[in-house]
């Protein structure tokens, strides 16, 4: 495995970390229908609504803005990834799409939480 996989491996290991130490149940990591991915899904207790999480990985923020990576494409498809997610446990709830920064190198992770990080496109399946 490459040290970039790696690095991305113990990012989401320290957003699910995070997550679970501010309240959060885990659904699942890294879910998977066909060529849909989600990083993480989690809900928090206190209300009924799914946290689809996106989470970005990066040894360093000198030069590149993570959020930058959450482009037009790729919240299509985690919008399409939560609608499979959704069909496919037949969950009727709400979706918060959430996005998780993850700067540093382990254990000394910077770790920034962008609840509610944007608002699904209309139409999504195209």
């Amino acid at each position: 495995m490459g040290n970039k996989n790696k690095l991305g491996e113990f990012g989401e290991k320290a957003a699910t970390e995070y997550l679970i130490s501010h309240g959060y149940i885990v659904r699942e990591t890294n879910w998977r229908l066909g060529h849909l991915e989600i990083d993480i899904v989690a809900q928090d207790p206190t209300e009924n609504r799914l946290h689809i999480i996106e989470v970005k990985t990066r040894a360093s923020d000198q030069e590149f803005d993570p959020m930058e990576a959450i482009n037009k494409a790729k919240i299509r498809h985690l919008v399409n990834a939560a609608n499979g997610y959704i069909e496919h446990y037949e969950l009727p709830m709400p979706v918060q799409f959430d996005v998780m920064i993850i700067v540093g190198t382990q254990p000394d992770f910077n770790i920034r939480f962008y609840p509610d990080a944007f608002d699904p496109p209309l139409a999504t399946r195209h």
